[in-house]
């Protein structure tokens, strides 16, 4: 596969090394594919969690970052972790549906992987997709840190009782702004009567 990169089950089973006709190749690689001991927490987590003790000591801060990709009609939840400007594919999901992703496959999915990091800190980063005020709190009672990409409209408490809108700080493209332990809200004035 590594030679070929292409991963059609017809393409690798013409150049698999194998003494028997293509398509029996294509037959035996296809009911290899459906064995129910290939799966993400049986085969890639072990890999995961050695690597993890070979490389990282214990307590060591990493970044996990979770992001949502599509391609045509192919929409793709991921959660990697950061390592030395690469991202490491720890767990994965196709999406059933065009869009983005909502709070309970990102809480299911990073359940999945954030038990393979107990050991460690973990901080995790998303886009504006993930600023959620339900997945800020579940991962503030999972213990995990997190820093999540604000959309430019939303407010912030810069005082008390005094609220920002993000585009109205003098932030231009190119530039950041971390703001830590700040209120954040969608409107200017509170809706409350």
């Amino acid at each position: 596969m590594q030679s070929e990169k292409q991963v059609r089950l017809e393409r690798v089973a013409r150049v698999f090394p194998y003494p028997i006709t293509t398509e029996s190749r294509r037959r035996k690689l296809q009911r290899f594919r459906d064995l129910p001991n290939l799966t993400i927490s049986l085969i890639w987590f072990p890999l995961i969690t050695y690597w993890l003790t070979t490389y990282c000591p214990i307590g060591t801060r990493l970044s996990i970052a979770i992001d949502r990709s599509q391609w045509g009609r192919i929409n793709l939840f991921m959660v990697s972790l950061i390592w030395e400007r690469r991202a490491i594919p720890l767990y994965w999901s196709l999406l059933p549906k065009l869009g983005n992703s909502n709070f309970e496959l990102q809480t299911t999915s990073l359940e999945q992987a954030l038990p393979l990091f107990s050991e460690y800190k973990v901080i995790v980063l998303g886009d504006c997709e993930f600023c959620s005020v339900d997945l800020g709190n579940w991962l503030k009672e999972k213990g995990v840190s997190f820093c999540l990409r604000l959309k430019k409209n939303l407010c912030i408490e810069t005082e008390h009782l005094v609220w920002q809108r993000l585009d109205e700080l003098g932030i231009v493209p190119g530039t950041s702004l971390y703001v830590q332990g700040k209120k954040v809200r969608k409107t200017r004035v509170s809706n409350r009567i």
